[in-house]
């Protein structure tokens, strides 16, 4: 066995506080999200500080959901330990939990607002994809979310540095860094939601691009990984979500267009955001 020895999950500790780079780099895709998507906002006119406001219940929100989901899809296990229920800092949230409840409140806070929920998602699209990049390197640090058992010799064939395969370095064996593949997949697509912003595209079809773009590649690296919820032993809880948002959003996009709803250009106001069908 390998003499090999992990980062420090650990950033620093303050007395009886202790900081971990998981919450440090979590925070850090947040923020940097927040500045680009105000910084939109400032651009289209909107009010200056809607994503503020918006983040104050978003992130709560998303941050139950997320233990939520991950709790019914592992319910034979909290069942018997309802006193986990509420451990998250043990570990246990999913991302897809997360998104449904950060859009639920985006939903309702864009009407009690009279703002266009689609507007708001399409500012908050390539903000979205670049923090789930970003946070796809607490994973790293804490050596999770890692792929199937692959060699030493694999990983330095991608030519990756030496701090990642060491890193990948898990009980004695090496593995996929699925962390890497999916934190590049939300890389490119950022920029490519960047480009596609460009070409004013018709409101809520940035988002729904962000959808299919990240749900295709979720897909694909979730076959690799070791950690999936699974419906049976073969069935993939994050696969078949994925196939259910591409599906979703590709006929949103359809129908939006065919039934008029997607009148108005990315950077368009609607005369009525509260009653106007084309928001």
């Amino acid at each position: 066995m390998e003499n090999i020895q992990p980062l420090n999950r650990v950033a620093l500790e303050i007395g009886p506080f202790t900081v971990f780079w998981y919450g440090i780099i979590i925070g850090l895709g947040i923020a940097l999200g927040w500045f680009l998507a105000t910084r939109e906002t400032n651009k289209l006119g909107l009010h200056k500080g809607i994503f503020s406001d918006l983040l104050l219940w978003a992130i709560p929100i998303a941050i139950i959901s997320a233990r939520i989901y991950y709790v019914l899809f592992k319910w034979d296990y909290y069942s018997k330990n309802p006193g986990e229920i509420i451990a998250i800092w043990k570990g246990g949230i999913a991302i897809h939990g997360a998104l449904i409840g950060a859009i639920i409140t985006a939903i309702v806070f864009a009407k009690k607002r009279g703002v266009s929920f689609w507007q708001i998602a399409d500012i908050a699209a390539p903000s979205i994809i670049l923090g789930q990049a970003i946070g796809r390197w607490g994973n790293f640090m804490n050596q999770e979310a890692h792929g199937t058992e692959v060699s030493r010799a694999f990983l330095e064939n991608l030519y990756l540095p030496d701090f990642i395969i060491n890193q990948m370095y898990i009980d004695g064996y090496y593995y996929h860094p699925t962390f890497l593949y999916e934190s590049l997949w939300n890389l490119v697509g950022f920029f490519i939601l960047i480009i596609l912003r460009k070409f004013q595209p018709k409101r809520g079809e940035l988002f729904l691009s962000y959808i299919i773009w990240y749900s295709t590649g979720r897909f694909f690296v979730e076959g690799l990984r070791t950690d999936s919820l699974m419906l049976s032993d073969t069935l993939r809880i994050a696969q078949i979500m994925s196939l259910a948002l591409i599906g979703l959003a590709i006929f949103l996009i359809q129908l939006r267009r065919r039934e008029g709803y997607a009148k108005y250009r990315y950077t368009e106001k609607s005369s009525s955001n509260l009653t106007n069908k084309a928001n």
